[in-house]
């Protein structure tokens, strides 16, 4: 396991675009960062200047107390493991894992042991004399960390390694990728624009935006406490709701925003004035043009003065599609942002 320190890192291009902008954050040994955010925002070409694919324009990173800026990638102690698998098709499973040992010189058994026991691990054993095209996504995902771990680095780099594989796999390799970091210990940076990803493997996130870090902080802090209107709609399934207008922060015009599952649908007829009156909180009312079905849950769309809402309920007799209703919202489920800066406002 290995310290990783980024201080002031910035990314600019020789054509003038400015990728990254003062990246730094310390990075314990053994934690497990997940970098989100949409396309564009930096968070690739952060993992590929830690890995040592993309120079760093200014700043220092640091891997395990050495200033590693001009350290080629092999000498840096760090494993990726890529988007694209990038598995060698003429190997079989058994020589993709053990490629980067068998490049070290070390003797054939102890190879052998190193891939029978990884394999093991990761639910391969049945496919080691197997190639690359016979194998599903998921299990060739399975090797492409496999061949990584294997290497007993101490820090692991993570490209969006999920995003070829369907929502099934998906879930049962975010699992499984928890059980190996678990298991294995090593330092973890992980890149992925999915936010559900993030929040389940992360022990800390970072939120970026155009290059810029929005956030850092645990998956519970990000969710209940956002640092601003960006972080507040990109952290939670289905995002926050934003009421633009009507909000006055000592002045200013803000924007109200709440979550879809802290909505409270009311009886017919009601409006949650009167709730508003005794506890404070926010009501509207509102008819609802869509309604979702999940199962185990049910989403309501609709809209209020112009702005867009999603309402998350888990009962199982929701309101119908053109029925308007009443709903509201608890003081204490409100959220306010500047309307300018969208920082948010805490405490009043």
């Amino acid at each position: 396991m290995a310290q990783i320190e980024l201080s002031g890192i910035q990314k600019v291009y020789d054509n003038g675009f400015h990728a990254v902008h003062d990246f730094s954050m310390s990075i314990e040994k053994g934690e497990f960062i997940v970098l989100v955010g949409p396309s564009g925002c930096g968070k690739s070409t952060t993992l590929r200047m830690i890995a040592g694919l993309e120079a760093i324009t200014e700043g220092k990173l640091s891997i395990g107390g050495m200033v590693s800026n001009h350290r080629s990638p092999r000498d840096r102690g760090v494993a990726m493991v890529f988007q694209s698998y990038a598995l060698y098709p003429h190997m079989t499973v058994y020589e993709n894992m053990g490629f980067g040992l068998s490049l070290k010189g070390l003797d054939e058994d102890i190879i052998e042991a190193r891939v029978k026991n990884i394999a093991r691990i990761l639910g391969l054993e049945p496919y080691l004399d197997r190639f690359p095209r016979e194998l599903s996504g998921g299990q060739r995902q399975r090797v492409a960390v496999g061949r990584a771990i294997i290497r007993k680095v101490e820090v692991f780099l993570m490209d969006e390694p999920l995003s070829n594989l369907d929502a099934k796999q998906r879930v049962t390799m975010r699992a499984e990728i928890a059980q190996i970091h678990n298991r294995v210990g090593a330092t973890t940076i992980y890149v992925t624009h999915d936010q559900t990803e993030a929040m389940t493997l992360a022990d800390r996130i970072v939120v970026m935006k155009d290059g810029y870090v929005q956030q850092i902080g645990t998956p519970k802090e990000l969710y209940f406490k956002p640092a601003n209107r960006f972080v507040a709609g990109f952290i939670g399934e289905p995002p926050m709701n934003f009421i633009e207008g009507g909000v006055d922060l000592g002045g200013k015009p803000g924007v109200l925003g709440f979550r879809p599952e802290n909505v409270l649908v009311l009886p017919p007829g009601q409006s949650g004035d009167e709730r508003v009156k005794q506890s404070g909180g926010f009501a509207f009312s509102a008819e609802i043009e869509l309604t979702e079905i999940l199962g185990d849950s049910v989403n309501l769309y609709m809209s209020f003065n112009g702005n867009d809402i999603i309402v998350k309920l888990d009962i199982i007799d929701p309101p119908e599609m053109g029925e308007t209703r009443g709903f509201f919202v608890p003081k204490e489920h409100l959220y306010r942002f500047d309307a300018e800066s969208g920082a948010a406002r805490y405490g009043g």
